[in-house]
């Protein structure tokens, strides 16, 4: 099992978690798959994860601002395999900021594209157009790009455990937005006066930075303009 250590602050007290009973449980471990849970700030709870690909795929949820909510294993459907009626279990549904529901599989790339499992994965995909759901397959090629995972990574921990609200941030900000653009090293002392700090505001999307290259004190922050696009994306085509 893999362990996730939090480096954040806690402050005693927990969010309100988000009940979930997955639709899926592992009786038996099989195989070589690092199974593990995940303290997401997102559900307030603890998520199950299968693999170290899964939990790069909870990490980009957990810090992209255009994702309010996600849920693993969150249904079973059963989809046509010509006369044959074939379970199937997405490994997460995100609820994206703008109201949207995104099904999803994670699968490396190499798995992916394997006749058999393409195969399923095209009647699957299939079946939710049908039923007129949205649906992506994630792989490896796009959850672990370097360095933007680490970078990601690395932002997630070193935020409080528990954020600030947005109207705070907001409201904060106004009054430390001359300072902007600034490096990550320069802005932690200013931010702390009015109780803010870069992580969160990151987090929030508030505030962006290059995540094409590793994240240190030098890194520049900018405020994000209201039309500006997130600072990155798992899906063009659903949009976010």
């Amino acid at each position: 099992m893999t362990h996730v250590i939090w480096q954040g602050t806690w402050k005693g007290r927990t969010p309100n978690g988000l009940e979930h009973q997955r639709a899926r449980s592992i009786v038996r471990p099989t195989g070589g798959i690092m199974r593990g849970k995940f303290p997401s700030r997102k559900t307030g709870r603890m998520v199950h994860h299968e693999g170290m690909l899964e939990l790069d795929a909870i990490y980009h949820f957990e810090t992209s601002p255009l994702v309010a909510q996600y849920t693993e294993q969150p249904q079973t459907v059963h989809y046509a395999d010509g006369p044959t009626l074939r379970r199937y279990t997405p490994d997460f549904e995100l609820k994206l900021a703008n109201g949207e529901s995104i099904l999803v599989e994670v699968k490396p790339h190499k798995f992916a594209y394997e006749p058999d499992t393409k195969s399923k994965l095209d009647k699957v995909t299939k079946h939710f157009e049908r039923e007129q759901r949205n649906y992506v397959i994630l792989t490896d090629r796009v959850l672990q790009i370097e360095p933007r995972l680490s970078n990601l990574r690395r932002i997630y921990h070193l935020a409080p455990r528990l954020l600030p609200t947005y109207l705070k941030c907001v409201a904060k900000l106004q009054q430390t937005q001359a300072l902007f653009p600034i490096s990550l090293g320069a802005a932690i002392a200013p931010l702390s006066h009015v109780e803010l700090d870069p992580y969160s505001l990151l987090l929030m999307g508030l505030l962006t930075c290059d995540l094409n290259s590793p994240l240190d004190d030098s890194t520049i922050l900018i405020l994000k303009e209201e039309n500006e696009h997130a600072w990155f994306r798992l899906s063009d085509r659903f949009g976010f």
